[in-house]
């Protein structure tokens, strides 16, 4: 499990190699020279989750304009992702991690709270690694809510 597990800015980032809603492998060094948000969400099809991937939707072209590229990852199988993909029009990688290793691997798994009961799960979590690929910044128990106004202008300064 995860909860020991914490990335910060300079770590090296742990890495992925995951397949996309439609089958293709993606990896961090597939974005090479440019910034990279990796977001992590904990299901497709889920109020927070929807919430937040439209908002990286509706920001996508200033995100690259600004010179990131986004992925968004969970625990969905390739085909719920692109289902979801389709039903919100979503133009960026949506990544399939069904056994949640690379959840674990960068401490997006772990313990959290959901309606007053502990669980473990998914921990909405989001990474900013620079052009060579590593940890810009680190941000676990995202609130999905005015989340990627804040990255905007974290990509801004």
């Amino acid at each position: 499990m995860a909860d020991d597990i914490r990335l910060s800015e300079g770590d090296e980032n742990p890495g992925f190699a995951l397949p996309d809603s439609t089958g293709a492998v993606v990896r961090p060094e597939d974005f090479a020279g440019r910034r990279l948000i990796v977001y992590f969400y904990p299901a497709a099809f889920t109020p927070g989750c929807t919430t937040e991937a439209c908002d990286f939707r509706d920001n996508l072209a200033s995100l690259q304009a600004a010179g990131a590229a986004v992925v968004g990852i969970s625990p969905d199988s390739v085909a719920r992702l692109a289902e979801w993909a389709e039903a919100e029009q979503l133009q960026f990688p949506l990544l399939s991690d069904e056994d949640h290793a690379v959840a674990e691997a960068w401490g997006a798994w772990g313990t959290k709270v959901v309606g007053g009961e502990e669980r473990v799960g998914l921990i909405r979590s989001t990474f900013v690694l620079t052009a060579d690929g590593t940890v810009e910044s680190a941000e676990y128990h995202v609130d999905p809510k005015g989340h990627v106004e804040r990255l905007r202008a974290q990509l801004a300064a």
